[in-house]
Protein backbone atom coordinates (compact mmCIF):
# COMPACT_ATOMS: atom_id res chain seq x y z
CA UNK A 1 0.00 0.00 0.00
CA UNK A 2 1.52 3.76 -0.86
CA UNK A 3 0.30 4.96 2.22
CA UNK A 4 -1.96 3.96 4.82
CA UNK A 5 -5.75 5.60 4.56
CA UNK A 6 -5.71 7.71 8.33
CA UNK A 7 -2.15 8.96 7.36
CA UNK A 8 -3.86 10.06 4.27
CA UNK A 9 -6.59 11.56 6.01
CA UNK A 10 -4.39 13.67 8.49
CA UNK A 11 -1.65 14.24 5.85
CA UNK A 12 -4.62 15.79 3.85
CA UNK A 13 -5.97 18.13 6.53
CA UNK A 14 -1.86 19.01 7.17
CA UNK A 15 -1.65 20.33 3.61
CA UNK A 16 -5.34 21.94 3.77
CA UNK A 17 -4.31 24.03 6.90
CA UNK A 18 -0.95 24.80 5.06
CA UNK A 19 -2.80 26.38 2.28
CA UNK A 20 -5.18 28.53 4.07
CA UNK A 21 -2.33 29.76 5.72
CA UNK A 22 -0.28 30.64 1.99
CA UNK A 23 -3.52 31.92 0.44
CA UNK A 24 -3.68 34.18 3.36
CA UNK A 25 -0.47 35.89 4.13
CA UNK A 26 1.62 34.79 0.95
CA UNK A 27 4.07 31.62 2.17
CA UNK A 28 3.96 29.03 4.99
CA UNK A 29 2.46 25.86 3.63
CA UNK A 30 5.85 24.24 3.42
CA UNK A 31 6.90 25.98 7.00
CA UNK A 32 3.06 24.37 8.17
CA UNK A 33 3.19 21.26 6.40
CA UNK A 34 7.06 20.30 6.58
CA UNK A 35 7.75 19.24 10.68
CA UNK A 36 3.76 17.60 10.88
CA UNK A 37 4.65 15.44 7.89
CA UNK A 38 7.88 14.43 8.64
CA UNK A 39 6.47 13.07 11.80
CA UNK A 40 3.52 11.73 10.00
CA UNK A 41 5.40 9.70 6.94
CA UNK A 42 8.53 10.47 6.34
CA UNK A 43 7.83 9.89 2.47
CA UNK A 44 5.86 13.17 2.41
CA UNK A 45 8.68 15.31 2.63
CA UNK A 46 10.32 16.98 0.24
CA UNK A 47 9.23 15.74 -3.04
CA UNK A 48 5.23 15.79 -2.58
CA UNK A 49 5.18 19.62 -0.35
CA UNK A 50 7.29 20.72 -2.90
CA UNK A 51 4.81 20.25 -5.58
CA UNK A 52 2.06 21.04 -3.22
CA UNK A 53 3.98 24.59 -3.01
CA UNK A 54 3.64 24.72 -6.87
CA UNK A 55 -0.02 24.24 -6.99
CA UNK A 56 -0.83 26.82 -4.16
CA UNK A 57 1.75 29.15 -5.95
CA UNK A 58 -0.03 29.12 -9.23
CA UNK A 59 -3.55 29.70 -7.69
CA UNK A 60 -2.25 32.57 -5.60
CA UNK A 61 -0.69 34.16 -8.77
CA UNK A 62 -3.86 33.76 -10.67
CA UNK A 63 -5.81 35.67 -8.12
CA UNK A 64 -2.99 38.21 -7.58
CA UNK A 65 -1.43 38.61 -11.28
CA UNK A 66 -2.63 42.16 -11.21
CA UNK A 67 0.10 43.24 -8.55
CA UNK A 68 3.15 41.25 -10.03
CA UNK A 69 6.57 42.94 -10.20
CA UNK A 70 8.50 40.02 -11.29
CA UNK A 71 12.11 42.71 -10.95
CA UNK A 72 14.71 40.92 -9.71
CA UNK A 73 13.44 37.55 -8.83
CA UNK A 74 15.68 36.12 -11.35
CA UNK A 75 18.43 36.39 -9.47
CA UNK A 76 16.91 34.65 -6.88
CA UNK A 77 15.82 31.93 -9.00
CA UNK A 78 19.48 31.70 -10.29
CA UNK A 79 20.81 31.32 -6.49
CA UNK A 80 18.38 28.62 -6.24
CA UNK A 81 20.53 26.57 -8.54
CA UNK A 82 23.46 26.50 -6.39
CA UNK A 83 21.43 25.52 -3.13
CA UNK A 84 19.11 23.41 -4.23
CA UNK A 85 22.11 20.98 -4.91
CA UNK A 86 23.82 21.69 -1.66
CA UNK A 87 20.43 20.80 -0.39
CA UNK A 88 19.93 18.23 -2.06
CA UNK A 89 23.38 16.37 -1.15
CA UNK A 90 22.45 16.77 1.98
CA UNK A 91 19.12 15.20 1.97
CA UNK A 92 21.51 12.25 0.32
CA UNK A 93 23.58 11.36 2.75
CA UNK A 94 21.88 12.53 6.04
CA UNK A 95 20.13 9.65 8.22
CA UNK A 96 16.59 10.16 8.79
CA UNK A 97 16.86 11.30 12.50
CA UNK A 98 19.27 13.53 11.29
CA UNK A 99 17.29 15.11 8.59
CA UNK A 100 14.53 15.23 10.95
CA UNK A 101 16.37 17.33 13.06
CA UNK A 102 17.54 19.62 10.13
CA UNK A 103 13.91 20.11 9.25
CA UNK A 104 12.95 21.44 12.99
CA UNK A 105 16.01 23.61 12.94
CA UNK A 106 14.85 25.02 9.37
CA UNK A 107 11.29 25.71 10.71
CA UNK A 108 12.74 27.67 13.99
CA UNK A 109 14.73 29.97 11.82
CA UNK A 110 12.02 30.62 9.90
CA UNK A 111 9.84 31.67 13.03
CA UNK A 112 12.19 33.40 14.29
CA UNK A 113 12.74 35.71 11.38
CA UNK A 114 9.46 36.08 11.27
CA UNK A 115 9.27 36.97 14.32
CA UNK A 116 12.27 39.36 14.49
CA UNK A 117 10.93 41.04 11.42
CA UNK A 118 14.40 42.02 10.28
CA UNK A 119 14.68 43.92 6.73
CA UNK A 120 17.48 43.88 4.18
CA UNK A 121 18.22 45.91 0.59
CA UNK A 122 16.97 44.42 -1.92
CA UNK A 123 19.52 43.94 -4.67
CA UNK A 124 21.35 41.20 -7.09
CA UNK A 125 23.34 39.84 -4.46
CA UNK A 126 20.96 39.73 -1.42
CA UNK A 127 18.50 38.27 -4.01
CA UNK A 128 21.26 35.81 -5.40
CA UNK A 129 21.93 35.39 -1.30
CA UNK A 130 18.37 34.83 -0.42
CA UNK A 131 18.23 32.49 -3.83
CA UNK A 132 20.90 30.43 -2.18
CA UNK A 133 19.82 30.15 1.56
CA UNK A 134 15.83 29.26 -0.29
CA UNK A 135 17.53 26.53 -2.35
CA UNK A 136 19.43 25.09 0.45
CA UNK A 137 16.49 25.04 2.80
CA UNK A 138 13.67 23.92 0.07
CA UNK A 139 15.71 20.97 -0.92
CA UNK A 140 16.01 19.90 2.70
CA UNK A 141 12.55 20.61 4.10
CA UNK A 142 10.71 22.40 0.90
CA UNK A 143 10.74 25.56 3.30
CA UNK A 144 12.11 27.78 1.13
CA UNK A 145 9.74 30.83 1.38
CA UNK A 146 11.67 32.47 4.50
CA UNK A 147 14.50 34.34 2.97
CA UNK A 148 12.68 35.64 0.22
CA UNK A 149 10.12 36.48 2.55
CA UNK A 150 12.09 38.88 4.72
CA UNK A 151 13.40 40.42 1.51
CA UNK A 152 10.13 41.17 0.11
CA UNK A 153 8.26 42.55 3.11
CA UNK A 154 8.49 46.08 2.30
CA UNK A 155 5.72 45.09 -0.60
CA UNK A 156 1.93 45.94 0.05
CA UNK A 157 -0.03 42.69 0.75
CA UNK A 158 -1.16 41.82 -2.57
CA UNK A 159 2.58 42.73 -4.41
CA UNK A 160 3.82 40.25 -1.46
CA UNK A 161 1.71 37.37 -2.07
CA UNK A 162 2.26 37.73 -5.84
CA UNK A 163 6.21 37.96 -5.68
CA UNK A 164 5.97 35.05 -3.54
CA UNK A 165 4.13 33.45 -5.86
CA UNK A 166 5.71 33.99 -8.76
CA UNK A 167 9.26 32.63 -7.20
CA UNK A 168 7.90 30.07 -5.47
CA UNK A 169 6.12 28.74 -9.22
CA UNK A 170 9.47 29.04 -11.25
CA UNK A 171 11.87 27.50 -7.46
CA UNK A 172 9.26 24.78 -7.05
CA UNK A 173 10.19 23.65 -10.61
CA UNK A 174 13.96 24.13 -9.96
CA UNK A 175 14.06 22.15 -6.84
CA UNK A 176 11.97 19.24 -8.38
CA UNK A 177 14.13 18.86 -11.28
CA UNK A 178 17.35 18.67 -9.18
CA UNK A 179 15.85 16.00 -6.62
CA UNK A 180 14.71 14.25 -9.95
CA UNK A 181 18.47 14.61 -11.01
CA UNK A 182 20.13 13.16 -7.92
CA UNK A 183 17.41 10.11 -8.01
CA UNK A 184 15.26 11.32 -4.99
CA UNK A 185 12.33 11.72 -6.80
CA UNK A 186 9.83 8.34 -7.48
CA UNK A 187 6.99 7.49 -8.99
CA UNK A 188 5.06 7.56 -5.51
CA UNK A 189 5.81 11.10 -4.95
CA UNK A 190 3.81 11.42 -7.79
CA UNK A 191 1.18 9.50 -6.68
CA UNK A 192 1.08 11.42 -3.39
CA UNK A 193 1.04 14.74 -4.63
CA UNK A 194 -2.03 13.57 -6.91
CA UNK A 195 -3.44 12.54 -3.28
CA UNK A 196 -3.21 15.54 -1.98
CA UNK A 197 -3.93 18.15 -4.33
CA UNK A 198 -7.21 18.14 -3.69
CA UNK A 199 -6.42 19.38 0.04
CA UNK A 200 -4.31 22.31 -1.51
CA UNK A 201 -7.31 23.45 -3.87
CA UNK A 202 -10.00 23.42 -0.58
CA UNK A 203 -7.52 25.55 1.17
CA UNK A 204 -7.11 27.51 -1.41
CA UNK A 205 -10.73 28.39 -2.05
CA UNK A 206 -11.46 28.54 1.88
CA UNK A 207 -9.15 31.26 2.19
CA UNK A 208 -10.66 33.37 -0.49
CA UNK A 209 -13.38 33.54 1.50
CA UNK A 210 -11.73 34.59 4.38
CA UNK A 211 -9.52 37.30 2.74
CA UNK A 212 -10.51 40.14 4.37
CA UNK A 213 -12.71 38.65 7.51
CA UNK A 214 -9.47 37.17 9.20
CA UNK A 215 -7.20 39.16 11.61
CA UNK A 216 -3.91 38.48 9.60
CA UNK A 217 -1.55 39.28 12.22
CA UNK A 218 -3.66 36.98 14.64
CA UNK A 219 -3.40 33.85 11.84
CA UNK A 220 0.46 34.52 11.42
CA UNK A 221 0.77 34.43 15.31
CA UNK A 222 -1.33 31.60 15.43
CA UNK A 223 0.95 29.76 12.51
CA UNK A 224 3.95 30.65 14.24
CA UNK A 225 3.19 28.90 17.20
CA UNK A 226 2.18 25.43 15.33
CA UNK A 227 5.31 25.54 13.44
CA UNK A 228 7.28 26.05 16.93
CA UNK A 229 5.33 23.49 18.73
CA UNK A 230 5.81 20.84 15.57
CA UNK A 231 9.11 21.29 15.33
CA UNK A 232 10.02 20.94 19.13
CA UNK A 233 7.90 17.36 18.62
CA UNK A 234 9.81 16.33 15.74
CA UNK A 235 13.36 16.85 17.67
CA UNK A 236 11.96 15.41 20.27
CA UNK A 237 10.70 12.04 17.79
CA UNK A 238 14.09 12.92 16.23
CA UNK A 239 16.19 12.87 19.16
CA UNK A 240 14.69 9.39 20.61
CA UNK A 241 15.51 7.63 17.04
CA UNK A 242 19.39 8.70 17.23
Amino acid sequence: MLIDPHTLLLASLIIFLGAITQSLIGFGLAVVASPLLYIVDPQLVPAPVILMGFAISLLTLMRERGHLEFNGLQYALLGRIPGGFLGAALLLFAPQPILGLAIAAIVLIAVLLSVLKLSAPVNRLTLFIAGIVSGIFGNIAAIGGPPMAILLSGKDAGQFRAALSAFFIFSSLIAFAILTMVGLVEMKHIWLSFMLLPSVCAGFLVAGRLVGRVDKQKTRNATLLLCTVSALVLIGKSVMNL
